[in-house]
Order: C-alpha cells, then sequence, then structure tokens
C-alpha cells in the first residue's frame, strides 16, 4: 500500500507562481514512480508530469513544458509539481499517483494504482 498526500494548492493570481507537494509514505518511495495530474470541471483527468519508476526519466505534457516542473526528495519521500506563469485556465484539482510500470512512464490514470485525495488550485484573472 502507498499513502500520497498533496498540499500546496490555493487561491493565487494570473502569473504567480506555486509549488504543489506530494508526500508518500507506505512502499519504499523508490518502488515506485509518481505522477501529476489534473481534472479541470468537466474535463477528464490528464497527466502533467510524471516520473518513471526509477526516478531517472521525467515525461511533460507538450502544453506545460517549460513552465511546470516536477522534482523529488527521496531523502523525503516526497515529489514537487513547480507551476510558473499560471493561467486561468490551470484552475482545476491536482492529483498525485504512483505507478508500478518498468518500462515506460504511463499517461493514462488507468495505470495508476494509487491516488491522493487532490488539492485544489484556483487561477484568477
Amino acid at each position: 500500500q502507498v499513502q500520497l498526500v498533496e498540499s500546496g494548492g490555493g487561491l493565487v493570481q494570473a502569473g504567480e507562481s506555486l509549488r504543489l507537494s506530494c508526500a508518500a509514505s507506505g512502499r519504499t518511495f523508490s518502488s515506485f514512480g509518481i505522477g501529476w495530474f489534473r481534472q479541470a470541471p468537466g474535463k477528464e483527468r490528464e497527466c502533467i508530469a510524471a516520473f518513471s519508476r526509477s526516478g531517472t526519466n521525467v515525461y511533460y505534457t507538450d502544453s506545460e513544458k517549460g513552465r511546470f516542473t516536477i522534482s523529488r526528495d527521496n531523502s523525503k519521500n516526497t515529489v514537487f509539481l513547480q507551476m510558473n506563469s499560471l493561467k486561468p485556465e490551470d484552475t482545476a484539482v491536482y492529483y498525485c499517483a504512483a505507478h508500478s510500470r518498468t518500462l515506460v512512464i504511463p499517461k493514462d490514470a488507468s495505470a495508476y494504482d494509487y491516488w491522493g485525495q487532490g488539492t485544489q488550485l484556483t487561477v484568477s484573472s
């Protein structure tokens, strides 16, 4: 079992930056990869960024390359999502999730085995 807890969401102005955190507990942190997803009202849950299980490879969705950065602190079992130049369309619930795939970084939510409860980000214009 893996427990994931997101934090860091809130209400920000357009153009500001924010960092989300995902604290993991349970199984060894290095035995799974972590991804960040978001889901806006009426839209599907989409993968924004994710680590491979080894932690050496990273995936970013094309639309957020250069604006969002995923990072990790293994000593704290925590993965971060740094978001810069936030836009109103970034408003969504942000989730972190864990996968155990070994050869690929999955982008589909169905490939992730464990999920956090989500944290709301609202970006005002």
